[in-house]
């Protein structure tokens, strides 16, 4: 055995053992929590110190610690006006996976040094303006991450993340509540909405709100599944119904394309 391998050794089964714990606490069908981490960005200089930083240290690290399926998203109308974005999510297994993958990374030492030019960035030239996390943990009938049965090209795809603010903290409840019980993710899913995930935010800037993500193989595509839903008969029902009344009160739409390094 090489000395090389007796090193990594160690790193490979505590990996698998993450691997074999997370496999386990899917089939158990308990809710995953969801990580959205948001980069604002103004320059073409930070956005490529982002870009290498996720792809070559932030993203590669997590793989190493036993998360996968790390999506990683910029809005199609990205606007050098109103400042740039850069979505990046991450699921968890558990709080506590979330808790400690920080310190995992810490000793990570090829994610510390693929991570210098973002981590050591000078005071007068930071890779972002400001970031935001977002976190969520998983609707009670959509309990873990999906990933999109896609086929087209990556970079045509299209995955639309939607929050739905409510007035109040009952009426965001009702509204998780006609997601759940009262069937609209069988909806999305029986219109072939291609959903990663389904999130009440537990801890953000826009509270009370939830959140989801839709997947479509182009922009025509997502046209046509939007078009398809609002003729539905199903949904004409379930929107008319009274007790759903006045649930949101606004409703932001932010359609993305996945970046190079994203897992879908």
């Amino acid at each position: 055995m090489s000395v090389k391998f007796r090193l990594l050794l160690p790193i490979l089964i505590l990996n698998l053992h993450f691997a074999v714990h997370t496999l386990a606490q899917n089939k158990k069908g308990q809710r995953m929590f969801y990580e959205l981490k948001l980069y604002h960005f103004t320059t073409s200089a930070q956005e490529t110190v982002l870009d290498n930083y996720l792809a070559k240290a932030y993203i590669p690290a997590l793989h190493r610690a036993g998360i996968s399926h790390i999506g990683a998203f910029k809005p199609i109308s990205n606007d050098t006006a109103a400042g740039k974005r850069l979505y990046v999510l991450i699921p968890f297994t558990s709080l506590d996976q979330k808790l400690t993958v920080a310190g995992r990374l810490q000793k990570d030492m090829a994610y510390i040094n693929e991570a210098k030019p973002y981590s050591d960035a000078p005071f007068d030239n930071p890779p972002y303006r400001r970031m935001e996390s977002i976190l969520l943990q998983a609707f009670r009938l959509a309990p873990a991450l999906t990933l999109p049965r896609l086929t087209g090209e990556k970079s045509q795809r299209v995955f639309e993340l939607r929050s739905y603010e409510s007035p109040t903290e009952k009426l965001n409840l009702n509204k998780v509540q006609m997601f759940n019980e009262g069937g609209e993710i069988p909806l999305f899913q029986r219109l072939g909405f291609n959903a990663i995930f389904y999130g009440e935010v537990i801890a953000g800037s826009q509270m009370p709100n939830l959140m989801y993500m839709t997947s479509f193989e182009n922009i025509a595509d997502r046209e046509a599944h939007w078009q398809t839903f609002r003729a539905d008969a199903e949904w004409k029902a379930l929107s008319g119904k009274t007790e759903y009344k006045n649930n949101v009160s606004k409703n932001e739409q932010i359609l993305t394309h996945p970046t190079s390094y994203s897992d879908y």
